[in-house]
């Protein structure tokens, strides 16, 4: 009995390993409620661009998580696939190869959005600054992977 229990907790650890977290971006500027409807109460405004992380959705709707945590509901048709990356921390450093002694191509501010582009290697992200800049930067720098 203890060794089905143990499979059964373990296999459930890797179902759970492997689930894909679903980010996307903003489509436009959007109200976040506290709950699935027009009729709820509205949170705040987010900007178009920013990721979100989702989290259930429930036919026209969507709960999301942002960078700070917090959970609200957005419309999913003002969500898009588009994948975009939010900067944690200021100072984050975009290199031009995915080192830490590559060239800094530039250096950016908290919040700012970055355009996901692939993956690098391990600990690393390709990303593409609005004003068309490319580089690698810290995973641990962003938000939104």
């Amino acid at each position: 009995m203890a060794k089905i229990a143990l499979a059964l907790l373990l296999s459930m650890g890797a179902a759970h390993s492997v689930m894909a977290l679903d980010y996307r971006s903003v489509s436009e500027a959007a109200v976040l409620f506290d709950a699935p409807s027009q009729k709820a109460k509205p949170l705040y405004v987010i900007a178009p661009g920013t990721p979100v992380e989702v989290v259930v959705n429930l036919d026209a709707w969507a709960k999301v998580r942002d960078m700070k945590g917090d959970l609200s509901w957005i419309e999913r048709r003002q969500l898009d696939s588009r994948r975009v990356l939010q900067v944690r921390t200021g100072g984050a450093q975009v290199r031009s190869e995915a080192f830490d002694t590559a060239p800094l191509v530039f250096e950016t501010e908290a919040d700012v959005l970055l355009e996901y582009l692939e993956p690098g290697p391990a600990g690393w992200v390709k990303v593409r600054h609005r004003d068309g800049e490319v580089g690698f930067v810290k995973v641990g720098q962003v938000w939104g992977l």
